[in-house]
């Protein structure tokens, strides 16, 4: 199982749509400062026009020292990149109304030089209908997925995701988007760069969809994109679910990429 990147430290709850196919074995997790350090999925919390883009600004900082520590400062800059960190952990912290001090635990875990994070998901169609999965942290409407771990390929990765939250055997068909997250999905209480991987995805079985499998969602369910349910935007857009729905009409159709 891995985590999710983007986690909610506040529940609320989403209503299950038409086409829900209730899940078993559902664990609710509950939030933490930590939680929203790895990513924060409410809906975005900023709620002025320069949010994202003091977000952004934050992550790049937040990177900026990160690759300062990694190419061996004295300890005079060490201490300058590390006080550099805490001011931006405090201000993530302001910015998402969130404890600090998750950002500044997650922060000062990183090593080496920072990249992007990479997310993974998988879109399932059939009849129209798209495959979500409903959140336990924040109950809200998801496509499968979360962050790819190491050694896994990125088709991998998707199958994996989608076995756990999903309860279905898939193969990766097609990569169908690339997208940067913090640009599409409005990451606000994130610290990283996320590139979120959107694979169509294809049955190997005729098993039951079936939620829980790995503790991180309470329900599964086919949904047209007229009849969605309350989506966690920082997982998953109403915007993509179109690109995907179309890809699907569309096989021929090129991958979207920022």
């Amino acid at each position: 199982m891995t985590p999710d990147p983007e986690l909610s430290t506040g529940p609320e709850a989403g209503g299950a749509g038409a086409g829900s196919t209730r899940g078993t074995g559902s664990t609710r997790g509950a939030g933490s400062a930590t939680a929203a350090a790895n990513g924060g999925d409410d809906k975005p919390a900023e709620s002025d026009a320069n949010g994202p883009r003091l977000h952004a600004l934050l992550v790049e900082l937040a990177a900026l020292a990160r690759n300062g520590l990694n190419y061996q400062p004295d300890r005079y800059e060490t201490a300058r990149y590390e006080r550099i960190h805490a001011i931006t952990a405090e201000i993530m912290g302001m910015l998402s109304g969130s404890d600090p001090a998750g950002f500044r635990a997650a922060l000062a875990a990183e090593a080496g030089h920072a990249t992007p994070k990479v997310d993974v998901r998988g879109a399932l169609v059939e009849d129209g209908r798209i495959l979500l999965v409903q959140e336990a942290r924040d109950g809200r409407w998801t496509l499968p997925g979360g962050w790819a771990d190491a050694m896994d390929t990125p088709a991998e990765a998707v199958e994996r995701e989608f076995g756990e939250e999903a309860g279905l055997a898939v193969r990766a068909a097609k990569l169908a988007a690339v997208h940067d997250g913090s640009r599409r999905n409005g990451h606000a209480r994130s610290p990283w760069h996320i590139y979120k991987l959107f694979f169509m995805v294809e049955r190997v079985d005729d098993a039951a969809p079936r939620a829980g499998l790995d503790g991180e969602t309470t329900d599964v369910g086919f949904f047209r994109l007229d009849e969605l349910p309350e989506l966690s935007t920082a997982r998953s857009t109403v915007a993509q679910l179109a690109t995907l729905l179309a890809h699907h009409r569309d096989p021929a159709r090129p991958t979207d990429f920022d």
